[in-house]
């Protein structure tokens, strides 16, 4: 008998450790109060800052409302043009459409077309043209229900400066993902007079969000300053970083990708998911 206990505490242990590695312990900063969430009164503004406090100036040329027919090229390039994806999951063009005034998102809509090697799966990317440096960046989206990340994010690789700040990076496809709220910023390398980082750091943060965070539309909100970092959802402030180190003019991406950290590996049983995005708004700073 002495020996069965044994052997049962040892195959407990075994298989702790086997869910550590595959489904990390969650480290939740806070929880996000949604009782707080912001009432809309228009659409001049963020959501947090209805009434235009901060002065806050739309910039209509660089905004999107996603009600056309296909994607705006003078804003957008439909594509990543210089990554692939992150393996298994490739990035084609197929899989980003704009319809019934949104911006969708879906998987596997290359048809019969060949994928490189090392890809099995293909999700959409597009990115702005235009970089941005400093300012209030909006959008609303229902993230995809299926094992993929959902991605509102910001960076710039540069041969010397390379950071990312994460508005939006969740995999709630996932059931144990479902109200992981994840808040991320990267300095992969920066200059000499900017801080003279060779080896990528990140402040990585996570928040319990009250209800399943694919199951309806949210805002996200990000307000960069050169003093700090504000993050948003639904008009609640979540986090405030210090600005360290994010002087660096960035381009807005928006896309769906494999991530292991996440769990988000594809499935082929679950090939239907949408990732959803209403508009995309930006205002720079008063001056």
């Amino acid at each position: 008998m002495r020996h069965f206990f044994t052997f049962l505490l040892f195959a407990f242990f075994q298989i702790s450790i086997a869910q550590n590695l595959t489904i990390p312990p969650k480290n939740y900063v806070d929880s996000v109060k949604i009782e707080n969430a912001v009432k809309r009164q228009n659409n001049k503004f963020p959501l947090s800052d209805q009434s235009n406090s901060k002065g806050w100036k739309f910039l209509k040329k660089f905004s999107d409302e996603f009600n056309a027919k296909k994607i705006n090229t003078e804003i957008w390039y439909p594509n990543n043009p210089g990554w692939k994806g992150r393996q298994p999951t490739f990035f084609h063009g197929s899989n980003v459409s704009l319809e019934d005034g949104e911006l969708v998102f879906r998987v596997n809509q290359h048809g019969n077309e060949k994928l490189p090697e090392g890809y099995t799966h293909s999700t959409g990317f597009i990115k702005s043209k235009n970089k941005f440096l400093y300012g209030y960046f909006e959008a609303e989206g229902k993230l995809m229900d299926a094992p993929w990340v959902s991605g509102f994010w910001m960076t710039n690789v540069g041969r010397d400066w390379w950071t990312e700040i994460d508005i939006c990076e969740n995999a709630p496809g996932l059931y144990y993902n479902r109200h992981d709220l994840n808040s991320n910023i990267h300095v992969f390398r920066a200059p000499k007079d900017k801080g003279d980082i060779k080896k990528h750091f990140s402040r990585t943060k996570k928040y319990y969000f009250p209800l399943e965070l694919q199951a309806d539309y949210h805002v996200w909100g990000l307000e960069w300053t050169p003093e700090y970092i504000r993050f948003f959802i639904d008009g609640i402030l979540f986090r405030e970083a210090k600005n360290t180190h994010w002087h660096q003019p960035l381009e807005v991406n928006f896309n769906c990708e494999s991530n292991k950290w996440f769990g988000a590996l594809p499935d082929d049983n679950r090939l239907d998911g949408e990732y959803h995005v209403k508009y995309f708004r930006v205002w720079e700073p008063k001056k």
